[in-house]
């Protein structure tokens, strides 16, 4: 009898095991990285939290069946020159095209972003178009926030007038998309669009260019410019340190834009894994006894999320200015006259 008992407690211990080991592994994927996938992660279509709301247009080349458009899913299956593996288009030999264009669900933020702030400057700017009246409710915000930009960032670290009324709308512009872009994606079910890096890399480029190529030519014109960039490149030294100050002026100049793009990137794609990580010890512990505290911490890591998506913003657009600023260095003085 007691042979039995043991016998039977030797059998039914591995299935145990196997059974606890099994549901361990399932609930850890499905609320950590099925979790951080489907909420951090980039999808094919139009996704509210991880719900598919609506195909995206496919928009691929390749340099055997050329340009081709697909407005969703159905009608790229249907033509038989593509399939889809986990949401994305490759050729029957498996192979992937040579360019895949299509928008995915951060670039769809990122329109609904751009959507937001093209809306409330139409609605801030139709109050001027009353007359001179004082400034109210959306109107009264974003005038604030402009002045903010022009007499916090854009002049203090361009000391020019004529720059400053020239690329004043090129700060504003990254300033309030990374703001809106920020604050759209901290909205219930909604994806953050700064949290891929590939935005965050477009914005950095885009700086880059204004940074190093649109603004001192516009400064000093292009020779005087170029003049600039090769002094630049030396640092101040003597021209036999060349071989040194060059390659580090260099890696310098592409600092820069990395530095932004990562900074933005970073900061706000670990707020978002800290929220989901807070509501995921729920359902990792099977247990509403952490709900009250998970809940509590998720309230106030949300509140600095409400203030980290200004700062970010702020900070991108601050470093950009003060960048631009160096490069201009003394070549260019006040002419606030001219």
């Amino acid at each position: 009898m007691n042979h039995d008992s043991t016998a039977v407690h030797t059998a039914t211990e591995p299935h145990s095991q196997h059974n606890e080991s099994h549901n361990s592994q399932a609930t850890e994927g499905f609320t950590f990285k099925s979790l951080f996938d489907e909420e951090l992660g980039d999808h094919s279509g139009f996704h509210i939290f991880s719900i598919h709301i609506a195909d995206l247009p496919y928009i691929l080349y390749d340099a055997e069946t050329g340009l081709k458009m697909y407005p969703n899913q159905a009608s790229l299956i249907s033509e038989g020159i593509y399939d889809l593996h986990h949401g994305h288009a490759l050729k029957k030999d498996g192979s992937h095209p040579t360019l895949d264009a299509s928008p995915t669900n951060f670039v769809a933020f990122q329109w609904i972003s751009l959507i937001v702030v093209l809306g409330l400057f139409i609605i801030g700017n139709r109050h001027y178009k009353n007359g001179n009246i004082a400034p109210k409710g959306i109107q009264n915000a974003l005038e604030m926030l402009t002045m903010m930009v022009r007499d916090t960032v854009v002049r203090p670290n361009i000391p020019n007038e004529r720059l400053v009324q020239a690329f004043l709308p090129y700060f504003l512009t990254i300033f309030f998309f990374i703001y809106a872009m920020n604050l759209v994606g901290l909205l219930p079910g909604a994806h953050t669009a700064t949290s891929a890096i590939g935005t965050t890399a477009a914005l950095a480029i885009t700086a880059f260019i204004v940074i190093n190529l649109l603004i001192p030519i516009k400064a000093m014109g292009t020779v005087e410019a170029f003049k600039s960039f090769a002094h630049h490149l030396l640092g101040g030294a003597p021209w036999w340190l060349a071989p040194i100050m060059v390659p580090i002026e260099i890696i310098g100049l592409f600092t820069k834009p990395f530095a932004l793009s990562i900074r933005l990137f970073a900061n706000m794609t670990s707020g978002h894994i800290v929220l989901l990580t807070l509501m995921g010890l729920i359902f990792f512990f099977h247990s509403f006894v952490v709900a009250p505290i998970s809940v509590l911490f998720a309230i106030f890591i949300y509140s600095l999320e409400l203030l980290v998506t200004f700062l970010q913003a702020y900070i991108f657009t601050m470093l950009t200015a003060v960048f631009t600023g160096l490069v201009l260095g003394d070549h260019v003085q006040e002419d606030g006259h001219h």
